[in-house]
């Protein structure tokens, strides 16, 4: 009996009896695995944010996150390797530290084209508009009870970008790090649901017919560029020296951004560290946040109220960001003559690059000859920049 009641006790079936929404987590878990393997939503996240959670919901197994103590904060990696396990010395060295984010900013940059969006710098204005939704949950959710730094970190949800939203949680809101994440991912791959959604409210049918190409041979540019490859050189330096001035807490997303895109830009003799920063690199950095990320969520911190508002807070940001947009297309379309496609606009969150397919997509179904993906993709990419300076901002502010 001794023998069979220490085989029982080696397993976690005891613990299950004694935590059950641990089980509740698991299955969550498994939903996120189920939606990025089967549904291909975000898998490059959700599949490692998914096994992160049923890991650290698999009790015994010491792959939780603990929340900060100060007994904790005063140790060193090998001593917290040592009391609470691998996943926490990985916690605290990568996440808490707000490494990774810059990180997989640089394999973004690395990754990105600002040609479309120096083409048509005035599209790049939405991306500006298009952030009006962190700022309007900001007050909403203070209005319903959530602490400034919370709604702060809630609202960027708002802005579409995955890592702009963990790198401002961890430093804002740390606690809602798990949530706030899984709700960012989660909606950036319903940006084919989220997006029409929105559209078919706020837009009609002539405005979606609207023709950008068109509007280009009516009204064409009196100063075309003359050497694009000197200019996508010169625009990350400016960009980052800009945000360095004005912005500097938003410094270590931006520059990181505007870094991999430069390495990208300058050809053949950077090539290799543009296939490093793209690659590996970025690979690297998001496994290790998915999985720490999805480690944060254990049935004591995600099965809360709290989570709930979270949830819907995200939703509401989303939905507000993807408006804010097109109606600010909609009023300048009021005063200006060359008229731009309100689906410009709704892809000024981040969401890089299917928030454009999804315009392009719903362009394409009411005219055939509509291709507005290469001005959809300028206000997109401006909308990187814009979500990354307004948590810049909040960060500035609220820290």
């Amino acid at each position: 009996m001794n023998i069979l009641d220490g085989l029982y006790r080696m397993t976690a079936l005891d613990q299950f009896i004694h935590d059950p929404l641990a089980l509740v987590m698991i299955v969550i878990g498994l939903f996120l695995l189920y939606l990025g393997i089967a549904k291909q939503y975000e898998p490059l996240l959700l599949v490692p944010i998914g096994f992160g959670i049923v890991l650290a919901n698999s009790l015994g197994g010491g792959m939780g996150i603990v929340a900060p103590t100060d007994e904790i904060m005063h140790l060193s990696l090998l001593e917290i390797a040592d009391r609470y396990g691998i996943m926490n010395m990985l916690y605290y060295s990568l996440i808490k530290t707000g490494l990774l984010p810059p990180i997989i900013f640089m394999g973004v940059g690395a990754l990105t084209d600002f040609g479309p969006m120096l083409r048509n710098l005035r599209l790049a204005l939405f991306g500006a508009a298009a952030q009006l939704g962190i700022f309007t949950v900001l007050v909403g959710a203070i209005l319903a009870g959530f602490t400034l730094k919370e709604s702060a970190a809630m609202g960027v949800i708002g802005g579409a970008d995955g890592p702009t939203a963990i790198y401002t949680s961890i430093i804002l809101a740390p606690h809602l790090l798990g949530t706030i994440a899984i709700a960012a991912y989660s909606y950036m791959a319903l940006v084919p649901v989220i997006i029409p959604f929105v559209v078919r409210f706020t837009t009609n049918t002539n405005e979606l017919k609207i023709n950008m190409r068109q509007m280009d041979v009516l009204y064409p540019s009196k100063k075309p560029i003359k050497n694009i490859k000197i200019l996508k050189i010169l625009f990350p330096l400016m960009i980052g020296g800009i945000v360095a001035l004005l912005v500097p807490s938003a410094l270590p997303l931006v520059g990181m951004l505007v870094f991999g895109n430069l390495v990208k830009e300058i050809g053949t003799s950077t090539e290799r560290l543009h296939k490093a920063a793209s690659g590996g690199i970025l690979n690297t950095a998001t496994i290790f946040l998915g999985l720490c990320v999805g480690a944060t969520m254990t049935s004591e911190t995600f099965m809360t109220f709290r989570t709930i508002g979270v949830v819907i807070g995200g939703f509401i940001a989303f939905c507000i960001s993807v408006a804010g947009g097109i109606f600010a297309v909609k009023i300048y379309n009021l005063f200006a003559k060359k008229k731009i496609n309100p689906l410009v606009g709704a892809t000024g969150l981040s969401a890089v690059p299917m928030a454009c397919r999804v315009a392009n997509d719903i362009a394409l179904k009411h005219d055939p000859q509509n291709h507005i993906l290469q001005y959809a993709m300028a206000s997109n990419i401006s909308g990187v920049i814009g979500s990354a300076t307004a948590a810049g901002i909040l960060i500035t502010f609220l820290r």
